[in-house]
């Protein structure tokens, strides 16, 4: 573990004008509006999370929300997390239209994206933009699009996939997207729940330098959605196919022949109840198909705001950019960046690639010379690529670059070790380094940056405005004054709950997933400690059976379900875990294999199953070890005691739960954490 104790070693930045920071005169307001005399960040934060009406109601006026009636009331039960209260009724809004229109003052010739590959460079103005999303729209008018249609993305991170978005959401259509370098299985697990209307899709995407066709995924994907209308194919990649045979269900579109509908006719939005819902999201548990969670248009919308405008002190025009694919809820917080006035710059290609006299060449510096090329000054990335950095020495200055427009770099999906942070400090200077926490669950923050608040080795700054955060031992004691590690919860309601869970067991799955360790809290599955002293907040992983290697959460449900498919003759059951030790860059993912009587376990079974996930789900997915194990621990139930078996192989000192009825074989994993 590491210390609690902090002295000015181990300070890293303080923002050298406060003062003039977003947040710094929304502190002032507040003293100014509510009688107050707060000069810190955590005043106005203990503040924020006492009197959650109030707080909330003045980052709604802040941080400006476009909407065509006003709300009633705030939020309906301060005190109620599930059932879900409702936030800001009686307002009527929509979500496209406030990032298509900030309230933050965008000149229509300003540029609102820059979309860059390895290979290409695009610019789109704010005129453009909207222009684009009108056409769009007009082609899902056509095909009859209804409010609370589900349109699905299997797209890269480009201007089209957003315009997609902004047009399907100015409907009231709810989106959906997952990466095009998915398995058809993962794809299926997820959009055969949701039962689209409109599939986009790239006909390729390029990689690593190579292109990669999509559509032969596509075929296969669309004969099993009998719900679709049509399918409509991005021209990504030049010269290759962008027909799809034999598609069975709906039409198949070019998507210029779907946006043809769009000579005439002005850009709609449809005015909706704040909460309606605009996005769904896929979170991976421990057992079963993988859940929907519905994210709605204002708690989306005000979360991101707030954290865009106050924790992260953007600017309209600032160049907001985060390596990500549009499955992440990262692509999401980053589109937001349109609501702030940002431009956005969305990246599509590998992290170390760089367009080079019109080429795709490998390059370790390929990031910071896009920073410098762009003018980034909002760089966020996962902790796995910035530790990849620091384990290659990688010196952007020593290179000759300048990184003048840099202000921030935002890490997330994982834990950044204490020694990434000196690194970033020492390769790219004196910029608020942002290390993040929240998920999908929220699609957003709980730990957020801060311009009003040092940063420290190993700590994420502070805990975001409105979010009452605490750490809890399995008991159920506030362990947060401590410094003792404990379960992450959230004891107070908050606008970017979830509305729902998709489906017909959604209101079931919903209360599982976050309110039955302990009842009426928020417990978000994440295993962190407080510093007493700064207030910071340490991460140390998940802890239950999610499992997020470089930062790519999904669930060992997906790993089960494929060994059974295809290995049942020799496999009796199999356990996932994720493993990060204190000591560890990342979380490995490791699968243990309870083999049948007469079977045996050897490396040719490992490879087949390695190839097997590669193929049918990701390269990401991948175990990074797999081995045989002589029992698996259950509960009562039957349900694997993942949860136990993590904090061994993590070496963390948790006390574990009494449910256990073969505990005797826990022995056995111990054993084999100190031998690994």
């Amino acid at each position: 573990m590491a210390s609690t104790d902090t002295d000015s070693s181990s300070q890293l930045w303080q923002h050298p004008n406060p003062k003039d920071t977003k947040l710094y005169d929304f502190l002032q307001t507040v003293n100014r509006k509510h009688d107050k005399k707060f000069s810190t960040y955590h005043e106005l934060y203990q503040w924020s999370i006492d009197n959650v009406a109030d707080a909330w109601g003045e980052i709604w006026e802040y941080v400006g929300i476009r909407h065509s009636q006003p709300y009633k009331s705030v939020v309906t039960d301060e005190k109620t997390m599930f059932p879900r209260p409702t936030w800001f009724e009686g307002a009527k809004l929509n979500f496209a239209e406030n990032l298509l229109f900030p309230t933050q003052e965008v000149k229509q010739d300003d540029l609102a994206i820059i979309a860059a590959t390895e290979a290409t460079r695009e610019k789109v103005t704010w005129k453009e933009l909207r222009d684009r999303v009108r056409q769009c729209q007009a082609g899902m008018k056509a095909v009859g699009l209804k409010e609370g249609d589900r349109v699905a993305g299997y797209v890269a991170n480009h201007t089209n996939a957003l315009v997609a978005m902004l047009a399907a959401t100015s409907l009231g259509a709810i989106w959906t997207a997952v990466s095009p370098d998915t398995g058809v299985t993962a794809v299926l697990d997820r959009m055969v729940q949701i039962e689209p209307t409109l599939l986009f899709t790239d006909n390729a995407v390029m990689y690593n330098g190579k292109t990669h066709p999509v559509l032969p995924k596509v075929e296969e994907i669309v004969r099993e959605l009998p719900t679709l209308k049509a399918t409509v194919v991005f021209r990504t990649a030049e010269g290759m196919e962008s027909k799809i045979e034999g598609a069975s269900n709906g039409k198949v579109v070019s998507y210029d022949e779907f946006t043809s509908h769009g000579t005439g006719g002005e850009l709609e939005f449809k005015q909706l109840d704040p909460d309606h819902p605009v996005y769904i999201l896929y979170s991976s548990g421990t057992t079963g198909a993988p859940k929907c969670i519905v994210h709605g248009a204002i708690g989306t919308l005000i979360q991101h705001k707030k954290e865009h405008i106050l924790q992260s002190d953007i600017y309209p025009g600032d160049r907001l950019m985060y390596f990500t694919t549009c499955t992440w809820m990262m692509w999401h917080w980053l589109v937001s960046g349109l609501a702030s006035g940002a431009t956005l710059i969305l990246y599509d290609g590998s992290p170390f690639q760089y367009l080079s006299n019109g080429q795709s060449v490998k390059d370790q510096y390929a990031m910071p010379k896009l920073i410098d090329e762009l003018g980034i000054n909002q760089f966020g990335t996962s902790a796995k690529f910035l530790s990849v950095l620091e384990q290659n020495s990688i010196m952007p200055k020593e290179q000759g670059l300048t990184l003048k427009p840099l202000k921030a770099i935002y890490s997330t999906g994982s834990p950044l070790a204490p020694s990434t942070f000196q690194y970033v400090y020492k390769a790219f200077g004196q910029i608020n380094l942002g290390s993040i926490t929240g998920g999908t669950d929220i699609i957003s923050l709980f730990g957020a940056p801060c311009p009003l608040h040092p940063v420290y080795v190993g700590e994420i700054q502070v805990l975001g405005l409105g979010m009452a955060v605490k750490a809890w031992d399995f008991e159920g004691k506030d362990v947060s004054s401590t410094g003792e590690p404990g379960e992450l919860i959230c004891t107070k309601p908050f606008p970017c709950q979830p509305v729902m869970f998709w489906g017909k067991e959604g209101a079931k799955k919903y209360k599982s997933s976050y309110f039955e360790q302990f009842p009426g809290v928020w417990a978000h599955g994440d295993f962190v400690r407080f510093n007493p002293e700064t207030g910071g907040l340490f991460m140390l992983g998940r802890s239950d059976g999610v499992l997020k290697p470089s930062g790519v959460r999904f669930g060992s449900a997906e790993i089960y379900n494929l060994v059974l498919k295809h290995f049942p003759d020799a496999v009796e059951d199999s356990l996932c875990i994720g493993r990060r030790r204190e000591e560890d860059t990342d979380e490995t993912v490791v699968l243990f294999l309870k083999m049948k009587d007469g079977e045996k376990f050897d490396e040719k079974l490992a490879g087949d199953i390695k190839a097997v996930v590669r193929k049918e789900l990701s390269a990401r997915h991948v175990p990074g070890i797999v081995d045989e194990c002589p029992e698996i621990p259950v509960t009562s139930n039957g349900k694997k005691v993942e949860g136990a078996v993590k904090q061994i192989l993590s070496g963390t000192n948790v006390k574990t739960s009494a449910s256990v009825v073969n505990a005797g074989c826990l022995d056995w994993y111990r054993g084999w954490a100190k031998n690994h």
